[in-house]
């Protein structure tokens, strides 16, 4: 077992920015070696997807296969309004899903997005992977893709997912998305308006990476993508390089929250190419973090104190077994198996949120 060294974080990390990341660093010991075993990450909403996937790995199924089948669990999931059936709608109340899965050995990946009534996006992705030449359909060429592989299509608009949507309709703006060229929004502030009036708002999503006991490496991110968007916007969960990326060689790695500032990142490239320069996942996730947050420029993403006011959480495993997350504010969970149990630890962070403004 060995833990991330504080001064020597420290040390790497000072070339590439100036922040203070005492509180961040302390989080990092969570980080274990677990070579030879099985290791699955996961975000907070993926004790189920880490469980199942593990429970694959052991029976020696294939990497790509264990986390599609894990975060499976979670699209099924009608309380889960952040990805597939029961997932929050866009401002037309239509569910628009979004996924892509990459494997390691092959280093091939898939991806759909936009997709509708489809409940199962990322076993579509894998689909893609497997038996197509292309790496991403999208729209309706996703639908029938999806139709010709055998899957059915359903209303994925639950009855609860619905109220919500009508609520929101009839309490906030419904061009929320849409900006005149100075207009400011904060997104913390927004929010917080939805909760107070009862409304969930979400960018929720989840991610899933594995590596199995031979070192072979696969991730998939599947969403329903930010809740009442504009319809056909696609974030970063279906591009690979931004929600997810993998080299065998290296590992995997995968982002949640606000997925513009991820696409504009290369997010999950990025983590990768960290790792193979020698930083450990941790260390990674909080470099890109750190990069997003020099790179955003915009008066609307920004809060009273300069810092971002939207999150984003990036999750690592490396093919040795040694994993991380971090997030751009203190509060935020993931989730990991590391052949042992299924359980939840906190992700190391850039800056400490308010207690009552905790992220998910």
């Amino acid at each position: 077992m060995s833990k991330l060294d504080r001064r020597s974080f420290l040390a790497a990390s000072a070339a590439s920015s100036s922040l203070f990341w005492p509180l961040a660093c302390s989080r990092a010991s969570q980080q274990k070696l677990t070579a030879g075993r099985p290791v699955v990450i996961s975000s907070g909403n993926g004790i189920p997807a880490v469980t199942r996937a593990m429970e694959g790995l052991n029976r020696g199924e294939d990497p790509a296969d264990a986390v599609v089948e894990g975060v499976t669990l979670v699209e099924d999931d009608p309380n889960d309004m952040s990805v597939g059936y029961g997932g929050l709608p866009n401002e037309g109340g239509v569910v628009q899903l979004d996924a892509s899965v990459m494997h390691g050995p092959t280093h091939k990946a898939g991806a759909v997005a936009a997709i509708e009534n489809i409940r199962n996006p990322a076993r579509v992705a894998l689909k893609v992977l497997r038996h197509t030449d292309h790496v991403m359909i999208v729209g309706d060429g996703a639908r029938r893709f999806a139709k010709a592989m055998g899957f059915k299509e359903e209303n994925l608009l639950t009855d609860k997912a619905r109220e919500v949507w009508l609520k929101w309709k009839r309490n906030l703006n419904p061009n929320d998305d849409w900006l005149d060229e100075d207009q400011s929004v904060d997104h913390d502030a927004r929010q917080a308006m939805a909760e107070s009036l009862g409304i969930a708002y979400s960018h929720g999503t989840i991610h899933c990476g594995a590596v199995d006991a031979n070192g072979d490496v696969a991730a998939c991110t599947t969403t329903s993508g930010l809740s009442y968007k504009i319809p056909g916007r696609v974030g970063d969960s279906p591009i690979i390089g931004a929600g997810m990326f993998v080299d065998n060689e290296v590992g995997a790695a995968g982002a949640t929250g606000r997925g513009e500032s991820v696409i504009q990142s290369c997010g999950a490239f990025q983590i990768v190419q960290h790792m193979a320069a020698g930083d450990e996942p941790t260390a990674a996730c909080l470099k890109v973090l750190r990069w997003i947050a020099d790179h955003t420029k915009r008066r609307m993403l920004l809060n009273q104190k300069g810092e971002p006011n939207f999150g984003v959480t990036l999750y690592a495993v490396r093919r040795d077994g040694l994993y991380g997350s971090a997030s751009m504010h203190s509060g935020a969970h993931f989730t990991v198996h590391d052949g042992t149990e299924a359980r939840s630890e906190d992700c190391a962070f850039l800056y400490e949120r308010e207690p009552q403004d905790v992220e998910s």
